[in-house]
């Protein structure tokens, strides 16, 4: 349907919300592909699996509106990531589990380590946007390039010795306080097909990407909403839908730890992996090199973010009602990026 809505020219709105649509099916087939993946990993690699392939169409939105030039459009997708799975995905995790289960436990040890890195990826991105509010007036160009290069290299390293600690030094922290075993072997995907059907579920999602894409900024314009305003809500929930149906769905089976797992874990990916490489394809495949230059109010809102969602999850239990607090501040959040302009 989107794609003879786009070859019949119509309205830039009804292509650009039929395209989000169709991302979300594509989504829940990389979430069941990884699942059934998983199975024959084991749970740490599973986690980071669905993680991966769940950040997988996010990646590919902000590489098409990379090429396209759209940057304020891709720092706010980022930005937005974030937000959607600590505050909207977790919070709606919290809310529907707590709904069927009075109190649901899950490793705090692992929630610490998941704050402490979230704080470490916030304050690197707040750098490079410190030093282009202090110096961007001034002709330092090179010396911010420069800068967000050597970041993008640090982070990415940081990324890799994170997932050596997950993996391979001290697995124990990220193992469920409880003995949780899956269901669904009778029904089990061969691991060729689990492959297979994620190769094919990706390929899908880069191509309703482009289309995604390429209307974002006609419906933006058709609608009064900023560049900023679709980057962080409408791309970034349609990009992270993955790792939500798959965080929620395992909420649902007090399966606490994967589900905290998965969509933290995908915070931390996005902020120490995905933006870095934005940053170097920037080099090759933008029309100028991204900065992670971001304005005050997105900075602010991730400091935020980040502190009640430490606050709210750190200490290994979880309520219906902290999924409301955590779904109330990202509402209010998305009403603030409604209403202000885009440079602030």
């Amino acid at each position: 349907i989107s794609f003879v809505l786009e070859s019949t020219h119509a309205s830039e709105p009804l292509i650009f919300f039929s395209a989000a649509l169709s991302i979300i099916p594509i989504a829940k087939l990389i979430v069941h592909s990884t699942e059934q993946l998983a199975t024959y990993t084991g749970d740490a690699i599973g986690g980071l699996l669905n993680a991966t392939f769940g950040n997988f169409p996010e990646l590919i939105i902000a590489v098409v509106a990379l090429k396209a030039g759209l940057y304020t459009m891709v720092l706010a997708s980022i930005v937005g990531a974030i937000l959607a799975n600590l505050l909207l995905a977790l919070g709606l995790s919290f809310f529907i589990g707590g709904t069927k289960y009075h109190v649901q436990e899950y490793n705090p040890a692992s929630a610490r380590v998941y704050a402490s890195m979230m704080f470490m990826a916030v304050i690197s991105l707040a750098v490079p946007s410190s030093f282009n509010t202090l110096f961007g007036a001034q002709d330092v160009l090179r010396q911010e390039s420069m800068l967000n290069i050597g970041l993008a290299i640090v982070l990415l390293l940081g990324y890799g010795l994170y997932l050596f600690f997950m993996i391979k030094t001290h697995p124990e922290f990220f193992k469920s306080n409880k003995d949780e075993e899956d269901e669904h072997h009778e029904d089990r995907w061969s691991k060729g097909l689990s492959i297979l059907m994620l190769v094919i579920a990706s390929v899908g999602a880069a191509f309703m990407s482009e289309v995604l894409v390429g209307a974002a900024e006609g419906t933006g314009e058709a609608l009064g909403m900023s560049a900023t305003f679709i980057g962080i809500v409408f791309l970034a929930v349609v990009g992270g839908a993955a790792e939500s149906f798959s965080a929620i769905a395992m909420a649902k089976k007090n399966k606490m730890d994967l589900s905290v797992g998965i969509l933290l874990g995908s915070c931390i990916q996005i902020t120490l992996f995905v933006a870095p490489v934005l940053v170097l394809l920037s080099l090759v495949v933008g029309p100028q090199p991204l900065h992670l230059s971001f304005p005050r109010s997105q900075i602010g809102a991730l400091f935020f973010a980040v502190i009640i969602g430490s606050l709210i999850s750190g200490d290994g239990r979880s309520n219906w009602f902290k999924g409301v607090q955590l779904i109330a501040i990202y509402v209010i959040i998305a009403l603030m990026f409604f209403f202000i302009p885009d440079a602030i």
